[in-house]
C-alpha cells in the first residue's frame, strides 16, 4: 500500500499517511487469513465443527448425537415411600455421574427397583455395578440407592475424525440398492456403532448379516443391538431378511515375568500393559484377524513400568504364537498376569 503511494509524499513510518493506511492493512491481511480458511473450511478433510456437519449433510451423513445409558437402580427405605419419575441421584467422586429415574415407584418390602437414565448422554454414563449410591433431593437420607447392574448403551457425539470416516466410506463405497455397502452406511448411522461387517446371502438368497462392534471397539449393548434391528428394519429393502448381531468377544490373557523399573509396582506394570493391549486391539478389530505374539510383546516392552520380561514365560492364550479371531467375532483385552 505504501509503495502505491505517490512518491512525494512522506510516507515514513509515524507520518499521516502511514499511520492512516497501517489499520487498512492489518485488517487486509486478516481477511486474507479468513479467505485461506474459507477455502480449507469447503473440503472435507481440512475442515471441522459445524463446517464439517454442512459438508457430509450434502451426502446425507449426519453427525451421531450422545446417547443417555440406561439401566435400573434399587431403592431401599421405609414401606410406602415413594419414589418420584425424574429422582436424581450419583456416583459421587470428584467427577459425578448424575441419573434420573425414568419411571415412579413405590417402596414395598423395605425396597423398589425402578428404571433410570443418565442425566446427559455419554459413554460416562457407563458405569459399573454399586457405584450409584448417592441420593439427591427431598429423599436424600430418608433411602438409599444401588445399581445392581451396569448401566450401558451410553456413547459420545460423534468425533469429527469418525463422522468424516463416515462420510470418506460413502463417497468411496457408493451405497444403493440395498447392497453390502448401504448395509454397512446404515449400520454406522446409529449411535453407539462403531464398526460393523455385512455378510451378503449368508443364510441363502435374500438374506444378509450384519455383526457390529461399538465405539470402543468391542461387542455393543443390547440396546445398542436392538436399537440397529429397528433402524436397518425401517430402511431395508422389502423382501430382504436382515440379521443383526454383536460380534463375538474373544478375550486375550497374557502372562509372564516382568523386571520392573526402579520404584514401579507389579499394579503400575498390569495396568499399564493392560491399557496397550487394549489400544492395539483396538487397531485389529475388523480390520485383521490375527493377533500378533510379537505385538503383544512389544506392548509388555513399551510399558512405563517394564524394562525387560522372560521370553520363556511370556504367552498369550497360554501358548507362544499368534492368536487367530474367526470371522464375527472381535479380540478383546483380557487378563494380564
Amino acid at each position: 500500500m505504501l509503495d502505491a503511494t505517490a512518491s512525494d509524499i512522506d510516507k515514513r513510518q509515524g507520518s499521516v499517511t502511514y499511520d492512516m493506511l497501517s489499520p487498512a492493512a492489518i485488517e487486509l491481511a486478516l481477511a486474507y487469513a479468513e479467505l485461506d480458511n474459507v477455502l480449507k473450511f469447503g473440503f472435507a478433510d481440512t475442515t471441522y465443527g459445524n463446517y464439517l456437519d454442512m459438508r457430509c449433510g450434502e451426502l446425507g451423513v449426519y453427525r451421531k448425537q450422545a446417547v443417555k445409558a440406561t439401566g435400573s437402580l434399587t431403592f431401599t427405605g421405609p414401606n410406602a415411600t415413594v419414589i418420584p419419575l425424574g429422582t436424581r441421584v450419583s456416583t459421587g467422586g470428584n467427577s459425578p455421574v448424575y441419573f434420573v429415574t425414568t419411571a415412579a415407584g413405590t417402596i414395598a418390602s423395605g425396597m423398589v427397583t425402578v428404571t433410570a437414565e443418565a442425566s446427559s448422554g455419554g459413554a460416562s454414563g457407563n458405569v459399573a455395578l454399586n457405584t450409584v449410591t448417592l441420593v439427591l433431593g427431598n429423599l436424600a437420607g430418608v433411602v438409599t440407592v444401588i445399581n445392581a447392574a451396569s448401566f450401558s448403551g451410553g456413547s459420545d457425539v460423534e468425533s469429527d475424525a469418525d463422522l468424516l470416516a463416515r462420510y470418506t466410506e460413502r463417497v468411496r463405497k457408493p451405497a444403493t440398492s440395498g447392497n453390502a455397502n448401504q448395509y454397512l452406511a446404515w449400520a454406522k448411522e446409529v449411535a453407539g456403532v462403531g464398526d460393523a461387517k455385512v455378510y451378503p446371502i449368508w443364510n441363502g438368497a435374500g438374506t444378509v448379516k450384519v455383526v457390529l462392534l461399538n465405539t470402543e471397539k468391542t461387542a455393543p449393548s443390547a440396546s445398542v443391538v436392538t436399537a440397529a434391528t429397528d433402524y436397518i428394519t425401517l430402511v431395508k429393502p422389502v423382501g430382504a431378511t436382515a440379521t443383526v448381531a454383536g460380534a463375538t468377544e474373544v478375550a486375550i490373557n497374557v502372562s509372564g515375568n516382568y523386571t520392573l523399573k526402579s520404584g514401579a509396582t507389579l499394579t503400575q506394570a498390569r495396568a499399564q500393559i493392560l491399557a496397550g493391549l487394549t489400544a492395539y486391539l483396538k487397531t485389529v478389530a475388523f480390520v485383521d484377524p490375527i493377533v500378533r505374539y510379537s505385538q503383544i510383546a512389544n506392548v509388555v516392552l513399551t510399558a512405563d513400568a517394564v524394562t525387560d520380561y522372560d521370553p520363556a514365560t511370556l504367552t498369550v492364550n497360554g501358548a507362544k504364537t499368534n492368536v487367530t479371531i474367526a470371522d464375527g467375532s472381535v479380540a478383546v483385552a483380557g487378563t494380564v498376569t
